[in-house]
């Protein structure tokens, strides 16, 4: 997919092992500490149990936790309750076909437990390939190695670890979406625009990116020479415009009309088993069965709108209550990080924001040489696309989970940070200086291998800047304490 290059490589390693030791720990704390009695999504389980398959659950059991539960019931399931349809068809199709791998173990494991090997084996990959895929992103926006070596490693670090390894669809999307965001900087707008639909298919949010398709567009229709037909070029504009807006707006729009045609059409009723009936009626949620939804009687029948809103009381402002300071509190973090970001790259290029990145050089004999690193012309459209979701997740969303929506959607919560240890941290820049040794072993001849500058900086922790403390210091904490909270159903992000 991509050629290992020395520096990919290490990103590699570093995500491997890091994808290892998030398993191991979930399994340990999932063990040692009692879960918590939550409120949760909890269906319950009819198919036969044996004793590998309690061993699965032993070991995996903290990845299928809070929504966790809900992708895992629709890939065994289907879509059976209204409110599964807030969650989108992409990773259960994923973990489907994960468990039809595993099918020639169905004598030992039953289906629940070859959805839960699935689960880790597969987010570990896409988070593995997301990392990957990140730095090779990070090289061609950049255009400085070095940061996007530091922001590929800081990803595998994330504060959103543990949703990348539970049973959520994170880590599956980072991938969809990084890798769509590389083929478009690579000119290729057809593998990009399909990648993008595919992560659609995968979490709402994914419509967001229609703006990058959009934003490619103009800009090429800005930059390219005088034509003699303008609006012949503003035609195939309009055009390609709207073929983006329709090629990503596809997935939702079908699962929406699936949905439809669940519980508004008749004739669509399939059997449930008696005890999913009785648990619908036990905690009040509808199914095809049950009386026709009002959202049925909409111009714009949307059942993902209804779900949010009645369910989830998802709407602008509607979490700002005061019991909800703590979760604000968790939040603070990933929110500075988007401020900081956005106000850093506008104060240095208001300019460039004023003019939405179309600027032209002033001389185009002899153009400026573009800056590189975070703050290059390049990442302009990547810093717009992260303050629209920072700002409607503050305002619209249940704010806590600003921190796995922002930490699988955009780069630039990685970009930053290590744009930061890149510019202000002494004990980096002096390790910059100290040219890459060979390695040993596996390596090819005279190929040199980059430090692994995280761990450096792990290592010297006494001697670090503050900022450098600061931003590793929330990486690691939430890296841990997500696996701590979340895989024994405590609250968290």
């Amino acid at each position: 997919m991509w050629p290992l290059d020395p520096s990919r490589k290490e990103v590699l390693r570093f995500a491997v092992s890091c994808r290892v030791l998030t398993l191991v720990l979930q399994a340990l704390f999932n063990a040692i500490i009692p879960d918590h009695h939550a409120e949760a999504f909890s269906p319950p389980r009819f198919t036969p149990s044996g004793s590998v398959d309690q061993i699965v659950e032993g070991l995996l059991g903290g990845l299928s936790h809070w929504d966790a539960e809900h992708f895992l019931f629709i890939a065994e399931r289907g879509y059976l309750y209204e409110h599964n349809f807030a969650f989108f068809p992409g990773f259960p199709l994923a973990l489907l076909v994960g468990a039809e791998l595993l099918r020639p173990l169905w004598p030992l494991l039953n289906l629940r437990s070859r959805l839960l090997i699935s689960v880790a084996l597969l987010n570990s990959l896409f988070s593995v390939l997301a990392a990957v895929a990140l730095h090779d992103l990070g090289c061609l926006v950049l255009r400085c190695p070095r940061q996007a070596f530091y922001g590929a490693l800081l990803f595998c670090l994330s504060p959103a670890n543990v949703f990348l390894a539970a049973g959520y669809s994170e880590a599956l999307f980072a991938l969809l979406t990084f890798s769509a965001m590389g083929q478009l900087e690579r000119g290729r707008s057809w593998t990009s625009g399909l990648l993008f639909a595919l992560a659609t298919g995968v979490r709402s949010n994914g419509l967001v990116n229609i703006g990058f398709l959009v934003y490619s567009q103009c800009q090429g229709f800005m930059f390219s020479p005088m034509v003699l037909n303008p609006l012949r070029a503003l035609l195939k504009l309009m055009g390609s415009v709207f073929l983006s807006v329709f090629a990503l707006g596809l997935p939702f729009a079908l699962f929406q009309y699936y949905g439809y045609t669940q519980f508004c059409l008749s004739g669509s009723v399939r059997p449930i088993p008696e005890p999913l009936r009785q648990l619908a009626v036990d905690k009040g949620y509808r199914t095809v069965e049950g009386n026709e939804p009002p959202w049925c009687s909409w111009e714009l029948p949307l059942i993902y709108s209804y779900i949010q809103d009645i369910y989830w009381n998802v709407g602008f402002l509607r979490y700002y209550e005061l019991k909800q300071v703590p979760n604000f509190l968790l939040a603070t973090p990933m929110a500075i990080l988007v401020a900081g970001a956005t106000w850093t790259y506008v104060t240095t290029h208001p300019w460039l924001c004023v003019t939405l990145g179309m600027q032209r050089s002033k001389n185009s004999k002899t153009p400026e040489k573009p800056e590189r690193g975070f703050l290059g012309p390049p990442v302009f459209v990547y810093l717009v696309h992260a303050a629209v979701l920072a700002l409607f997740g503050g305002l619209c969303m249940h704010v806590q989970v600003l921190t796995r929506f922002l930490g699988s959607s955009t780069p630039l919560v990685y970009w930053f940070p290590a744009y930061l240890l890149h510019n202000q941290e002494p004990l980096l820049r002096s390790l910059e200086t100290v040219p890459w040794k060979p390695r040993v072993g596996d390596s090819l001849p005279g190929q040199m291998v980059p430090r692994n500058s995280i761990m450096e900086l792990l290592y010297n922790w006494k001697t670090c800047s503050l900022v450098t403390r600061c931003i590793l210091g929330y990486f690691l904490s939430y890296w841990l304490l997500g696996l701590l909270l979340h895989c024994n159903f405590l609250p968290w992000t």
